[in-house]
This record gives structure tokens, sequence and C-alpha cells, in this order.
């Protein structure tokens, strides 16, 4: 037996076996590159060419170049439209029925994507596109995005050949937690450098396609860039921010009005489109103070800010696909998860993580703060009032099947295929739609197998038709919503929906009925009008609901956290982190919050001493740090950026010691009300067991830690307390171990309520 013609050993086969080496693959011919940009909680009128004032020059050239669809929708939340955008299915049917973060049990609700339902990239790779994820994930649950996985769920494990990127709902753009391919790695810049997460990932993005036209031009690539913008917190470079301010003086109202008028002229919206009332409890803005007026100004400018800063970056991938002479055969998409976020609540925040925790946020504060926000000591939202005006002219918002929660701006442009330029499209387009519509285009089928895995049949209507064809019908079957027990469903231009309120009866609903091809921002119900076809549609969307996996209906988001928290630490009270170790994402650290619990970090301090941080969770906007500054222990209770500092009555000595910090609920006097401070909590430092600083406060970790995880030895990204990060510890640190008492009692809503605002 001869060997193989490139030598070796390597192709050798067993007699009367395949080779394990899969066969060549070719490309089907003239398949596209594919760049799928992704923005987060970004309304229906946010880009410039949608109506909006917000500078989007880059995104509005591809619109100019290709087609806006003004009928494209998603599935109310983030983790829920990216199942149904990568795999082609409803996203209860792949198992994602609500977020990546919690595991329900229920077929529809595992927070994972089923191996039955395999991904776009899965699908190319047999038809030798290479495949490049950059940015947020959150398709796999956040208790498995730790150090041992698994890494099934992760991009790498669905048909994804590198990442970059994080793994959660959101992260900090200054100090992001951030993994390449499987591995947690530190920013490669600050605050005080100039870092920003969207550069970095354009940056990456850049180099993933470069590196590929390097090494196999010949080949097609799938490159999908998720941005964090403009997810909270809303982050970007001052100066940008700021300019907005004039802007978005006249406030949300007057906004919608300009916006819808726009629209109008546009041709995105018909001339008899009627601007729906505000959503409840949005106050008209001259209501509002003269200093709630302001901040709620700089709040939106903050947003818009990152919006225009991601553009600009944007604007430089482009160029470089141009310059490289790969834009003519790139088919660029361009759109958001959902529409714009509720979860800034009436007053928006200047730092949410304070308030979570029951730490007040007054307008007086914010008004304080007012230069702040943006930056890197801040977790800034927006008032709903001006998420209302992001989703003009649809009602509600993220979380909701009305049109503001579910309706969003796509944009398609593929210069050496797509003759029209500048054109809009009106057709019904859902998220699960965009799969086979990519198959279409290129010319391939959906595989039968994936890794000997059966597949789930599409469930996702191509639209390609729709591209070359503005007469084209909209797709022929209903398409469903549900999110939180919100429910709508669509079918041939008409639409049921119900707005849930959580903990009512579902029964209790109300159906509306709207016909979207006369009444595109569903203000006039006509239920009473037509109550045959509205129980028809109802009677439709129980049946899709059967079919998707979407039953049983649960509005309990509060609990169900709480829950998935309690089931996956189980009744583990100990953890040990020995030095050497990597980041621990903040969903597998010790779950330290509402209960009392003892750090103990075991060091080794030379004549000269130490100093250093020896265990630190979270960022400047919320955490906890201990370490060892001017020779003496410190512990920084961090909430929303206010800094309970506890630090030791007397130096720490040379030697080997155990320094720590004891936690303790004291006995509250009376319950509280809803919403109020729990009681008191004492933060006790220790020496080797011994008593070396007390301090009492009322503040504590009642819902949340903070959405950036925890490292032992130093503070690797935004630093919890006053000090330069990363403070690495001068001492020799052996490990640490944390022991949390087993009695935990969290508030299922409000940490239901600090959960919502994350993803």
């Amino acid at each position: 037996m001869s060997e193989p013609a490139f030598g070796g050993t390597i192709g050798r086969t067993i007699a009367g076996s395949r080779p394990w080496w899969p066969a060549p693959q070719q490309p089907p011919k003239g398949a596209p590159n594919i760049l799928v940009v992704l923005f987060d909680d970004v309304g229906f009128s946010d880009f410039g060419c949608y109506g909006s004032p917000i500078r989007t020059p880059a995104i509005d050239a591809l619109a100019a170049q290709g087609l806006r669809y003004s009928g494209f929708h998603t599935t109310a939340m983030c983790s829920t439209t990216r199942a149904a955008l990568l795999t082609g299915r409803n996203h209860h049917s792949v198992g994602v029925g609500c977020l990546a973060n919690f595991d329900s049990g229920y077929p529809g609700y595992r927070g994972k994507i089923a191996r039955e339902a395999g991904t776009l990239a899965e699908m190319l790779r047999t038809h030798a596109y290479r495949n490049y994820m950059v940015g947020k994930w959150h398709v796999t649950p956040l208790t498995e995005s730790g150090a041992t996985g698994p890494f099934d769920g992760w991009p790498l494990g669905r048909g994804f050949d590198r990442f970059y990127g994080f793994l959660d709902a959101e992260t900090d753009q200054y100090a992001p937690e951030l993994v390449l391919d499987n591995t947690p790695v530190s920013p490669p810049g600050s605050y005080a450098d100039g870092y920003h997460l969207t550069a970095d990932l354009v940056d990456q993005t850049i180099r993933f396609i470069a590196d590929h036209t390097a090494d196999r031009p010949e080949l097609p690539w799938l490159t999908w860039l998720a941005l964090g913008a403009c997810h909270a917190p809303h982050q970007a470079p001052r100066e940008i921010i700021e300019s907005y301010d004039p802007a978005f003086a006249h406030g949300w109202d007057a906004e919608r009005a300009q916006r819808l008028a726009r629209q109008k002229a546009m041709g995105l919206v018909p001339e008899n489109t009627d601007l729906p009332p505000r959503n409840d409890g949005v106050k008209a803005w001259d209501a509002h103070s003269d200093d709630e007026r302001r901040v709620f100004t700089r709040l939106q400018s903050a947003f818009a800010g990152m919006l225009d800063h991601a553009d600009q970056h944007l604007a430089r991938l482009l160029a470089f696909l141009d310059k490289t002479g790969q834009r003519d055969n790139t088919l660029v998409i361009v759109m958001s998860d959902n529409g714009a976020s509720q979860e800034g609540g009436p007053l928006g925040f200047v730092n949410a993580m304070g308030p979570f925790n029951f730490k007040p946020e007054p307008v007086a504060e914010k008004l304080e703060r007012i230069d702040d926000i943006g930056g890197p000591d801040t977790h800034s939202n927006f008032p709903h009032g001006w998420a209302m005006a992001s989703n003009t002219p649809l009602r509600r918002y993220k979380q909701n099947t009305h049109g503001g929660g579910i309706r969003d701006p796509f944009i398609v442009s593929w210069p050496q295929r797509i003759a029209a330029r500048g054109e809009v499209r009106h057709q019904f387009v859902h998220a699960c739609d965009l799969v086979p519509t990519l198959l279409d285009l290129i010319g391939i089928d959906a595989p039968a197998t994936i890794a000997g895995v059966p597949q789930m049949p599409l469930e996702g209507v191509s639209f390609a038709a729709s591209i070359t064809d503005p007469s084209a019908p909209s797709k022929q079957v209903a398409q469903y919503f549900e999110m939180f027990g919100h429910r709508g469903l669509w079918h041939d231009g008409w639409k049921a929906v119900a707005f849930h309120p959580s903990g009512t009866p579902f029964d209790n609903d109300k159906w509306e009925l709207f016909h979207l091809t006369q009444d595109f921002s569903e203000t006039h119900d006509l239920a009473a009008a037509e109550p045959e076809r509205l129980a028809a549609l109802v009677k439709l969307w129980w049946e899709q609901a059967e079919a998707h996996q979407v039953l049983p209906l649960d509005d309990r988001f509060g609990p169900r956290f709480a829950e998935n928290a309690a089931r996956f630490h189980g009744a583990r009270t100990r953890f040990t982190f020995h030095a050497g170790m990597g980041h621990v994402p903040t969903d597998v650290a010790p779950d330290v919050r509402s209960r009392d619990y003892l750090i103990e970090a075991h060091v080794e301090i030379d004549a000269e001493g130490a100093s250093g941080v020896l265990i630190a969770h979270g960022d400047a906007t919320s955490g906890y740090s201990l370490y060892v500054k001017d020779g003496h222990l410190v512990h920084d209770l961090n909430i929303g950026g206010r800094h309970e500092i506890v630090r030791s009555a007397r130096p720490v000595p040379a030697g080997s010691h155990r320094l720590g910090v004891r936690v303790e609920r004291l006995r509250r006097q009376t319950e509280p009300a809803k919403g109020a401070r729990t009681g008191l909590s004492q933060y006790t430092l220790l020496i080797d067991g011994q008593e070396a600083g007390a301090l009492t406060t009322q503040l504590a970790f009642h819902t949340l830690i903070s959405w950036s995880g925890l490292d032992i030895g130093h503070d690797r990204g935004s630093p919890v307390s006053d000090y330069a990060a990363p403070f690495a510890f001068t001492g020799r640190l052996s490990h640490v171990i944390v022991t949390m008492q087993n009695e935990q009692s969290l508030d299922g809503e409000s940490v239901g309520n600090a959960e919502m605002a994350r993803q």
C-alpha cells in the first residue's frame, strides 16, 4: 500500500473503511461572503434612514445601495431573536423560549439551542464557508459560561471557527468580559487608553477577515458581528454624547412627531399612519421639571452617541471590504434584535446598579453626575419616554409583543446581486426567515443531519423573492409571538395581540385586533368590530403555541431567575480559588446576595510588606473588593458607586496570615416596606480570625452583586475600589476561600427586575 501523495500517515485508511478526513469542500458557484451586523436594543426609528436625527451615515449608505424593510419582526428579546436568526426556526421550538439566563426544564425553555436545530454556521460549514463570530452571543446558559463550560453551546461548539466577544447579555464597554474562542481574556486596553469595546470588536472583525483573505481567499466567509451597542450601559466618547444635547432638548413628544413625518416622507410608513398616544406611564415632556428634562436629554444623548460611535466604526469595516475588493460580493445585513428597552423606567439611570440594590438615585444626584453619563463609572440607561421615541410610530417596547417590541429596522445590501437602490420593501418578515433566505440566495439546502444528529425542519420562509420583486407576497404561514405571557399572532396582514400584566390570569388578558396593512402603528383596535376574525386568530395562536413548545405559559420572570440560581448552586456553600486561576463569570461566582458569608485569603507577606487585591467581584459601578493598601487590610462594599469602606485598625504584619472579611445580616426590628432597604449588615475585617475593624451599614447585595465577574490576586478591569486596576497583590497569595451560610432570602421580583435590565 503506497503512502498518500501528501506523505506521512495522516491519510491512511483501514481496509474497507472510508478515510476519516472530510471530503474536499467546494463552495457553491458565486457564493457570497455574508456580513451580519446585529445591533442591540435599537428601535424601529433609530437609524437615520428610518427617521432619526442620529448620525448613521454608514448605515444610511448601505440602505441607499440596497433595501430597507419596514416589516421585519423579531421576538421581543435578545436571546430569543438570536436563536431564531441563527437557526431558521422559532425560538421556543429550539429551546430558547425566553432567555439564556435560566432553564425551566420545559422543552421550549432550556436556554440553549437544541442540537436538532443547526445554526447557519453549521449549515454553511459543509459548503466550505469559514465562520467568524464577533461580539454578543447570549444563547448559552450563563451557568455554562465558566472555565469548565460545557463548551458545546459556545460559538465554537455551534459551527463558528473563531470567536471574540462576550457570552452575557451585556458588558461594560470600557472593561468588557471578553472571550477569545473558548478562553476568557482581558481587554487589550482601558478607558484611560481610549479603549472602547465597539472599536475592539470591529478591529477583531477586520483581523478575522484579513486572516481569512490571506490564507484562503477562494473560500467564502460568514462574519456575524453582534455589537453591544445600544444595550445599556450607554457608553461612548463624551464629545459625541454632548454633541447631541441640542438635537434632543425639545423632548420625546416633539421627537416622535418629527420622526413620523420623516418616515412618511421616506415611504417607510403609509401616509395615513397615526401616532399612538404615549405609552402607559410616560408623562408629557413638558410635565417634567427643568432638572429632569436636562438629565433626560443627556441620557438620550448617551444612547445616540453610542449608536453614532458604532456607525463610525462600521464605516471602517465597510471601507476595509472596499479596499480589499470584497464589497461587491459581500451580502451585508444590518438589523436590531428587538425594540428599544423600557428597563430605564420613568426617570432613567446614571448608574442602575444602585437602585437595583435599593440605593435610591434621586434626580438631584443624577443632575450632579450629569457629566459622568456615558463614562466608565456609570451604567446609564434612558427613560422609557425616549425608548418610546426610538420605537416611533409603534406602541410599547422590548419584552412586549406590540409593534414597539418586535418591529425593527432591517437593511440588506449586495452590490453584485441587488440592483434595486434605496427602495423600501413592506413584506412581513420574521427573524426565523433569515436562514432560509440566505440559503436560498446562496443556492443550497439545509442539511438533513449535522454531526450525525437528524435536524428538525426549518420553520422560517425565504423572502428572497422580495429582494428583486417589490410586489412579492409576504409569507403565507402564520407567525406567532410570545414573551413573558405577552402574546401575538400575525396572519395575512392581520394581527391579534395581548398585553399581559404579570401575575394576573391569562384568561383576563384583553386581545386587540389590528389590520396592519391599513394600520401600521396598531392604533385602531377592531376587536369589537370583527369578533369572529379575532376569535379565529386567537384560536390559531393556541394551535401555534402547542406546535412550537410555547406552553406552559409562564409570566414569573422574577421567580424563574431565583429558582435557576438556586438550582445551579444547589447546596454548595464553599468555593476555593487558587492563585493562577482565570476570570470567573458572575453567574458561576459565589452567590453572596442576601446571606451571611466569610471570605479568607491565605497569604505570605515579606518584611517589606505587600499591597494589592486579594479578591474582587464587580466593577466601578457595583461589587466588592478585599485588598491590602498602605499596610492595612481594606474591604470596599460598592453599591451603585457608593463606597462603604472599612479599614483595619492595625497594620497587617509580615508572615503567613489569613486575611478576611465576615459579613453578617443583623436581626431586623421590623419588616421593611417593599422596595425599601432591608435591614443592617455588619462587615468585620479579620486578621488570622481576630477582628481588626468593623462597619455597619444598610447597604448590601440584595438583588445583584455585579454583571462583571470575579478575580483573585488582582482586579482585572474597571476597579471596584479606589485604586488603579489591576492593583495586583505583591505578596504571595496561596488561595482564597469563600464560605456562605445556607440561608438565603431573595426577593424574586426585585431580582427579576434587575435581571431584565441586563437582557
